[in-house]
């Protein structure tokens, strides 16, 4: 069965990285007056030349983003269930080699995780965990996640890739979507910073979405880890190429974009190229203008300033008070975060800004009577 890996096969990293660094201003103006954008136009607006064209790439964006989306701006909280992981990767504060306290909640901790989530306003959930098969994998998500969905009106997942029948099953405990990330598209750099563990495999990796798209899931998110590679432009280009083959091949599900850029962990390394907020700003205009209706999210991983002015223009998700580590709601641990994050503001501090933008901010995603629930009554019942 034919996968994107194949289509990825095809794409050059090195010609990719030598068009977008060859585009004019005149390739630029082109595609700020295409109407629809095709690859090539989105190429020409990731590259170094369409830096001064930001202003008038933000004001079609935000146009681009009401048009489609209104004011509205949904809110969502990861709920971190462990920090085991049975993988080395460089850059992760969750890798098997840190010297750090492991912890993995169980069923009345995740209560009291969810009880003070509650309290906090929010109804959409992101589960994450370190990638540990056999201590936090479906045995686990089995026990637990029909617990958590009666709290919660949207659950997201975001953990170690599973096969098809996995997300299958996922998805009758009451998964609405899954989050992963393939953290960068160039293989050689890939196998450079993941030394031990499942995640070595890069073509499973790059294969988890049509998985999940097979197995029906309705919300996909993609991203590369911005600065793991020395070429974050080809990265999100090929985030893009990604985007596109599934949005073609698999059309009946929904997508979402995330922009992490590398932040400071224990063990951390110093990211091979770095994005400016500007470059980070033309990014994320240039996806809107690619793809109106693809959901794209801010999470705390970047500042208060960034977020209060980049959320107008093209954010339709954000998260607002994270803690990055297992039981860091209901007792807060800082020595066992993933990653630091950069705006450490409450949710009503974060939704007071939003407000005061014109913008409405949305706790939950839909309710149970729309008929977006578990395909089996055990989710909900204890």
């Amino acid at each position: 069965m034919s996968s994107f890996e194949t289509h990825w096969r095809q794409i050059d990293w090195d010609d990719i990285g030598l068009s977008i660094n060859t585009t004019t201003a005149r390739d630029v103006e082109q595609a700020l007056s295409t109407e629809r954008l095709t690859l090539r136009d989105f190429m020409a607006l990731l590259s170094p030349a369409a830096l001064p064209y930001i202003e008038p790439m933000a004001q079609r964006a935000q146009r681009v983003t009401r048009r489609r989306f209104g004011n509205v701006v949904n809110f969502y909280l990861p709920l971190y269930l462990s920090n085991l992981c049975a993988n080395d990767c460089t850059y992760c504060g969750f890798s098997m080699g840190n010297p750090i306290k492991r912890n993995t909640l169980n069923e009345q901790e995740i209560i009291k995780e969810c009880e003070a989530i509650k309290t906090m306003g929010f109804d959409n959930l992101l589960l994450v965990t370190g990638e540990h098969k056999a201590k936090v994998g479906m045995d686990y998500f089995r026990r637990h996640i029909p617990l958590i969905r009666q709290y919660f009106s949207s659950l997201m997942m975001e953990v170690q890739p599973l096969s098809q029948a996995d997300y299958a099953e996922l998805k009758t405990l009451g998964v609405d979507g899954v989050m992963v990330y393939q953290e960068t598209y160039h293989q050689p750099t890939y196998q450079r910073h993941h030394l031990r563990g499942q995640k070595m495999d890069f073509s499973w990796r790059l294969e988890t979405p049509d998985r999940l798209a097979r197995a029906g899931i309705d919300k996909i998110g993609l991203g590369a880890l911005i600065g793991l590679s020395d070429n974050w432009r080809t990265d999100c280009y090929m985030v893009a190429e990604h985007l596109q083959y599934l949005q073609h091949t698999y059309w009946q599900s929904r997508y979402s974009l995330s922009f992490p850029r590398l932040r400071p962990c224990a063990g951390g390394i110093t990211p091979a190229s770095l994005m400016n907020e500007s470059q980070l700003l033309q990014v994320m205009c240039a996806f809107r203008l690619l793809a109106p209706e693809v959901e794209l999210s801010l999470s705390t991983r970047e500042s208060p300033y960034f977020r209060d002015h980049a959320v107008p223009i093209m954010v339709n998700s954000v998260s607002a008070g994270s803690k990055t580590q297992p039981g860091g709601y209901a007792r807060s641990r800082p020595e066992l975060e993933q990653f630091e994050p950069h705006d450490h503001r409450s949710p009503q501090e974060v939704a007071q800004v939003l407000i005061q933008a014109g913008l409405q901010p949305v706790w939950k995603d839909w309710d149970k009577f729309l008929g977006r629930t578990p395909t089996t009554n055990t989710a909900l019942t204890r």
